[in-house]
Protein backbone atom coordinates (compact mmCIF):
# COMPACT_ATOMS: atom_id res chain seq x y z
CA UNK A 1 0.00 0.00 0.00
CA UNK A 2 1.44 3.57 -0.65
CA UNK A 3 1.56 6.04 1.33
CA UNK A 4 -1.16 7.84 -0.39
CA UNK A 5 -3.57 5.28 0.60
CA UNK A 6 -2.68 4.23 3.58
CA UNK A 7 -5.24 6.12 6.31
CA UNK A 8 -2.73 5.00 8.96
CA UNK A 9 0.15 7.58 7.84
CA UNK A 10 -1.49 10.99 6.90
CA UNK A 11 0.89 13.47 5.37
CA UNK A 12 1.98 16.94 6.95
CA UNK A 13 -0.18 18.22 4.16
CA UNK A 14 -2.88 17.73 5.90
CA UNK A 15 -2.46 20.40 8.69
CA UNK A 16 -3.25 23.06 5.70
CA UNK A 17 -6.67 24.31 6.46
CA UNK A 18 -8.78 26.34 5.00
CA UNK A 19 -10.20 27.81 8.33
CA UNK A 20 -9.26 27.19 11.78
CA UNK A 21 -10.45 23.94 14.04
CA UNK A 22 -11.83 23.94 17.27
CA UNK A 23 -9.66 22.43 20.08
CA UNK A 24 -6.27 23.36 18.24
CA UNK A 25 -4.02 26.09 17.79
CA UNK A 26 -3.99 27.95 14.79
CA UNK A 27 -0.69 29.14 12.79
CA UNK A 28 -1.37 31.48 9.66
CA UNK A 29 0.16 30.92 6.62
CA UNK A 30 0.74 33.20 3.82
CA UNK A 31 2.94 33.07 0.95
CA UNK A 32 4.22 36.34 -0.12
CA UNK A 33 6.34 35.71 -3.33
CA UNK A 34 8.56 38.59 -3.91
CA UNK A 35 11.16 38.57 -6.37
CA UNK A 36 11.78 41.49 -8.63
CA UNK A 37 13.79 43.36 -6.55
CA UNK A 38 16.57 40.66 -6.26
CA UNK A 39 20.55 41.83 -6.28
CA UNK A 40 20.57 38.15 -7.62
CA UNK A 41 19.54 36.75 -10.77
CA UNK A 42 16.25 34.86 -9.92
CA UNK A 43 13.26 32.95 -11.25
CA UNK A 44 9.29 33.78 -11.00
CA UNK A 45 8.43 30.89 -9.94
CA UNK A 46 6.54 30.70 -6.92
CA UNK A 47 8.33 28.92 -4.00
CA UNK A 48 4.98 29.05 -1.44
CA UNK A 49 3.01 26.82 -4.20
CA UNK A 50 6.06 23.92 -4.08
CA UNK A 51 6.38 24.05 -0.30
CA UNK A 52 3.14 23.30 0.11
CA UNK A 53 3.35 20.72 -2.39
CA UNK A 54 6.65 19.55 -0.31
CA UNK A 55 4.63 18.88 2.62
CA UNK A 56 2.98 15.73 1.50
CA UNK A 57 6.49 14.23 1.22
CA UNK A 58 6.42 14.11 5.64
CA UNK A 59 4.39 13.00 8.30
CA UNK A 60 2.80 14.99 11.31
CA UNK A 61 4.87 12.50 14.12
CA UNK A 62 7.56 14.09 16.17
CA UNK A 63 10.01 11.88 16.97
CA UNK A 64 11.65 13.95 19.52
CA UNK A 65 8.40 15.11 21.36
CA UNK A 66 7.03 11.58 21.16
CA UNK A 67 3.97 13.74 19.53
CA UNK A 68 1.60 14.54 16.46
CA UNK A 69 1.68 17.91 16.11
CA UNK A 70 -1.88 17.49 13.91
CA UNK A 71 -3.31 16.75 17.11
CA UNK A 72 -2.79 20.39 18.42
CA UNK A 73 -1.95 22.42 15.70
CA UNK A 74 -3.67 23.61 12.23
CA UNK A 75 -2.38 25.97 9.46
CA UNK A 76 -4.83 27.83 8.11
CA UNK A 77 -3.46 28.62 4.64
CA UNK A 78 -4.49 31.95 2.91
CA UNK A 79 -3.08 31.46 -0.17
CA UNK A 80 -0.56 33.99 -1.86
CA UNK A 81 -0.27 37.58 -2.23
CA UNK A 82 -0.97 38.98 -5.69
CA UNK A 83 2.24 40.31 -7.17
CA UNK A 84 3.52 42.00 -3.90
CA UNK A 85 6.43 43.87 -6.32
CA UNK A 86 4.15 45.19 -8.49
CA UNK A 87 1.82 48.53 -7.38
CA UNK A 88 0.23 48.45 -4.69
CA UNK A 89 1.89 45.29 -3.44
CA UNK A 90 2.52 46.46 0.18
CA UNK A 91 -0.72 47.37 0.64
CA UNK A 92 -2.30 43.94 -0.81
CA UNK A 93 0.64 42.31 1.52
CA UNK A 94 -1.07 44.46 4.44
CA UNK A 95 -4.59 43.48 3.74
CA UNK A 96 -3.50 39.80 3.33
CA UNK A 97 -2.27 40.27 7.10
CA UNK A 98 -5.37 41.90 8.56
CA UNK A 99 -7.49 39.34 6.76
CA UNK A 100 -5.48 36.49 8.83
CA UNK A 101 -6.93 35.40 12.27
CA UNK A 102 -5.84 37.48 15.06
CA UNK A 103 -6.33 34.08 16.97
CA UNK A 104 -3.25 32.56 15.35
CA UNK A 105 -0.23 32.08 17.75
CA UNK A 106 1.87 32.56 15.08
CA UNK A 107 2.23 33.49 11.55
CA UNK A 108 4.56 31.99 8.83
CA UNK A 109 5.07 33.70 5.90
CA UNK A 110 7.27 31.94 2.54
CA UNK A 111 9.03 33.80 0.11
CA UNK A 112 10.21 34.81 -2.26
CA UNK A 113 13.66 36.82 -1.77
CA UNK A 114 14.32 38.89 1.15
CA UNK A 115 12.10 41.62 0.16
CA UNK A 116 9.50 39.62 2.15
CA UNK A 117 10.90 40.18 5.33
CA UNK A 118 10.20 44.32 5.24
CA UNK A 119 6.78 43.59 3.52
CA UNK A 120 5.75 41.09 5.98
CA UNK A 121 7.28 42.77 9.38
CA UNK A 122 6.33 46.32 8.74
CA UNK A 123 2.32 44.91 8.17
CA UNK A 124 2.53 43.39 10.92
CA UNK A 125 4.23 46.26 13.46
CA UNK A 126 2.35 49.18 12.05
CA UNK A 127 2.97 52.23 13.69
CA UNK A 128 4.31 50.35 16.61
CA UNK A 129 7.50 48.94 16.32
CA UNK A 130 8.66 49.95 19.56
CA UNK A 131 6.46 46.90 20.20
CA UNK A 132 8.74 44.31 18.82
CA UNK A 133 11.84 42.70 18.14
CA UNK A 134 14.16 41.20 15.40
CA UNK A 135 16.06 38.11 14.72
CA UNK A 136 17.84 36.98 11.66
CA UNK A 137 19.00 33.90 10.85
CA UNK A 138 21.12 34.99 7.36
CA UNK A 139 24.90 35.30 6.48
CA UNK A 140 23.94 38.71 5.44
CA UNK A 141 23.21 42.15 7.18
CA UNK A 142 20.22 43.59 4.69
CA UNK A 143 21.85 46.95 5.43
CA UNK A 144 21.96 47.83 1.40
CA UNK A 145 20.62 51.19 0.40
CA UNK A 146 17.38 50.88 -1.93
CA UNK A 147 15.05 48.91 -1.83
CA UNK A 148 16.09 44.81 -2.44
CA UNK A 149 16.49 41.83 -0.93
CA UNK A 150 19.31 42.97 0.38
CA UNK A 151 17.97 46.11 2.33
CA UNK A 152 15.12 44.85 4.47
CA UNK A 153 16.51 45.37 7.73
CA UNK A 154 17.71 48.90 7.14
CA UNK A 155 14.11 49.36 6.05
CA UNK A 156 12.89 48.03 9.15
CA UNK A 157 15.21 50.30 11.01
CA UNK A 158 14.73 53.22 8.88
CA UNK A 159 10.80 52.84 9.81
CA UNK A 160 11.62 53.01 13.91
CA UNK A 161 12.98 49.15 14.83
CA UNK A 162 15.30 49.78 17.44
CA UNK A 163 18.65 48.30 16.77
CA UNK A 164 19.10 47.40 20.27
CA UNK A 165 16.17 44.88 20.26
CA UNK A 166 17.70 43.36 15.99
CA UNK A 167 20.07 40.19 16.19
CA UNK A 168 21.54 38.81 13.34
CA UNK A 169 22.52 34.94 13.73
CA UNK A 170 24.76 32.95 11.26
CA UNK A 171 26.56 36.24 9.89
CA UNK A 172 29.29 35.02 7.74
CA UNK A 173 32.91 35.94 6.62
CA UNK A 174 33.47 37.70 3.34
CA UNK A 175 29.59 37.56 2.76
CA UNK A 176 29.11 41.30 3.73
CA UNK A 177 31.08 44.31 3.03
CA UNK A 178 33.18 46.83 5.13
CA UNK A 179 30.87 49.82 4.82
CA UNK A 180 27.49 47.99 5.94
CA UNK A 181 29.43 46.09 8.54
CA UNK A 182 30.17 49.17 10.25
CA UNK A 183 26.92 50.80 9.66
CA UNK A 184 25.37 47.78 11.85
CA UNK A 185 28.16 47.87 14.35
CA UNK A 186 27.43 51.34 14.86
CA UNK A 187 23.71 50.93 15.05
CA UNK A 188 23.71 48.40 18.01
CA UNK A 189 22.71 45.82 16.29
CA UNK A 190 23.60 42.21 18.26
CA UNK A 191 25.95 39.97 15.60
CA UNK A 192 26.06 36.46 16.84
CA UNK A 193 28.97 35.24 14.03
CA UNK A 194 28.55 31.85 12.08
CA UNK A 195 31.30 30.54 13.99
CA UNK A 196 29.29 30.73 17.24
CA UNK A 197 27.62 27.46 16.09
CA UNK A 198 31.14 25.67 16.44
CA UNK A 199 31.17 26.59 20.23
CA UNK A 200 27.46 26.25 21.02
CA UNK A 201 24.17 24.74 19.69
CA UNK A 202 21.59 26.06 17.76
CA UNK A 203 18.94 25.89 20.72
CA UNK A 204 21.10 28.22 23.37
CA UNK A 205 22.26 30.48 20.38
CA UNK A 206 18.34 30.63 19.64
CA UNK A 207 17.87 31.35 23.58
CA UNK A 208 20.57 33.83 23.89
CA UNK A 209 18.85 35.77 20.52
CA UNK A 210 15.35 35.65 22.16
CA UNK A 211 16.19 37.53 25.64
CA UNK A 212 17.25 40.16 23.32
CA UNK A 213 14.72 40.77 20.86
CA UNK A 214 12.41 40.43 23.43
CA UNK A 215 14.05 42.35 26.17
CA UNK A 216 10.63 44.25 27.87
CA UNK A 217 8.14 42.08 26.60
CA UNK A 218 8.46 42.85 22.67
CA UNK A 219 7.09 41.04 20.38
CA UNK A 220 9.64 38.61 17.93
CA UNK A 221 10.11 38.55 14.14
CA UNK A 222 12.24 35.72 13.01
CA UNK A 223 13.41 35.88 9.77
CA UNK A 224 14.91 32.50 8.18
CA UNK A 225 17.25 33.61 5.17
CA UNK A 226 17.80 30.14 3.53
CA UNK A 227 21.60 31.60 2.33
CA UNK A 228 22.83 31.04 5.96
CA UNK A 229 23.06 27.48 5.15
CA UNK A 230 25.92 25.38 3.44
CA UNK A 231 25.64 25.60 -0.76
CA UNK A 232 25.39 21.82 -0.68
CA UNK A 233 22.08 21.60 1.48
CA UNK A 234 20.49 24.36 -0.34
CA UNK A 235 21.30 24.39 -4.03
CA UNK A 236 18.13 26.58 -4.83
CA UNK A 237 18.99 29.28 -2.96
CA UNK A 238 21.69 31.53 -4.81
CA UNK A 239 23.21 33.11 -2.55
CA UNK A 240 24.93 30.37 -0.18
CA UNK A 241 28.20 29.64 -0.15
CA UNK A 242 30.15 26.11 1.26
CA UNK A 243 30.69 26.12 4.57
CA UNK A 244 27.06 27.61 5.82
CA UNK A 245 25.23 26.21 8.74
CA UNK A 246 24.10 22.16 8.43
CA UNK A 247 20.19 21.88 7.82
CA UNK A 248 20.16 19.92 11.12
CA UNK A 249 21.36 23.44 12.64
CA UNK A 250 18.92 25.30 10.99
CA UNK A 251 16.19 23.32 12.06
CA UNK A 252 16.99 23.09 15.48
CA UNK A 253 17.14 26.64 15.49
CA UNK A 254 13.51 27.18 13.96
CA UNK A 255 12.15 24.62 16.33
CA UNK A 256 13.75 26.45 19.62
CA UNK A 257 12.51 29.77 18.79
CA UNK A 258 9.30 28.93 17.78
CA UNK A 259 8.94 27.26 21.14
CA UNK A 260 8.90 31.08 22.87
CA UNK A 261 5.63 32.42 23.04
CA UNK A 262 7.19 35.93 22.19
CA UNK A 263 7.39 34.91 18.62
CA UNK A 264 4.26 36.01 16.76
CA UNK A 265 6.24 35.39 13.10
CA UNK A 266 8.65 33.94 11.11
CA UNK A 267 9.63 33.93 7.57
CA UNK A 268 11.30 31.33 5.31
CA UNK A 269 13.09 33.19 2.26
CA UNK A 270 15.53 33.18 -0.74
CA UNK A 271 14.40 30.02 -2.36
CA UNK A 272 14.58 29.93 -6.19
CA UNK A 273 12.72 27.04 -7.35
CA UNK A 274 14.15 26.78 -10.57
CA UNK A 275 17.72 26.77 -9.29
CA UNK A 276 16.91 23.71 -7.00
CA UNK A 277 18.15 20.28 -7.03
CA UNK A 278 16.52 17.37 -9.34
CA UNK A 279 15.25 16.13 -5.40
CA UNK A 280 13.98 19.14 -4.42
CA UNK A 281 16.36 19.49 -1.21
CA UNK A 282 16.18 23.18 -0.85
CA UNK A 283 12.46 23.31 -0.95
CA UNK A 284 11.97 19.81 1.26
CA UNK A 285 13.98 21.79 4.27
CA UNK A 286 11.84 24.45 3.80
CA UNK A 287 8.65 21.95 4.41
CA UNK A 288 10.59 20.97 7.25
CA UNK A 289 11.38 24.07 8.68
CA UNK A 290 7.58 25.14 8.53
CA UNK A 291 7.00 21.79 10.25
CA UNK A 292 10.09 22.80 13.08
CA UNK A 293 7.81 25.97 13.57
CA UNK A 294 4.78 23.68 14.13
CA UNK A 295 6.59 21.54 16.64
CA UNK A 296 7.84 24.68 18.43
CA UNK A 297 4.56 25.98 18.54
CA UNK A 298 3.30 22.31 19.95
CA UNK A 299 5.79 22.72 22.97
CA UNK A 300 4.63 26.36 24.24
CA UNK A 301 2.64 26.12 27.21
CA UNK A 302 -0.50 27.67 26.02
Amino acid sequence: MSAANDPNWPSAATLLRPTPLAGRRTISLLGVSTFATSVSPRSATSTPQAVRAALGKFSTWSFRDRVDVAEDVVLVDHGDVADPDGEGGHERVVTAFLASEESAVLRVILGGDNAVTWHAMSALAGEHFDEFGLITLDAHLDMREGRSNGSPVRQLLDEGLDPRHVVHVGIDDFSNSPAYARVSLEKGVTIIERDAFHHGDPATIARRALEIASEGGRKVYVDIDLDCADRTSVPGCPAAVPGGLSADEVRNFVREVCSNESVVAIDFTEVDVERDSADQRTVRLVALLVLEAVAGVRRRST
